[in-house]
């Protein structure tokens, strides 16, 4: 997903974006929807999250 995207779904949250990275970003958005903010932590294929919005980006 690119920048921008995400970017768009933070503000959707109420999330300052301000100059955060794209992995603080994806995980603000994680905490913010109550999930494990799991992003880019190297467990993707140990997370069982098949369905997860940044899946294909996560390693």
């Amino acid at each position: 997903m690119k920048i921008e995207q995400i970017k768009e779904i933070a503000k959707q949250h109420d999330i300052k974006v301000g100059k955060l990275k794209k992995t603080e970003l994806v995980r603000a958005i994680q905490e913010a929807e109550l999930n494990d903010a799991c992003f880019d932590t190297g467990k993707a294929a140990e997370c069982g999250q098949e369905e997860c919005l940044w899946r294909s980006d996560c390693n």
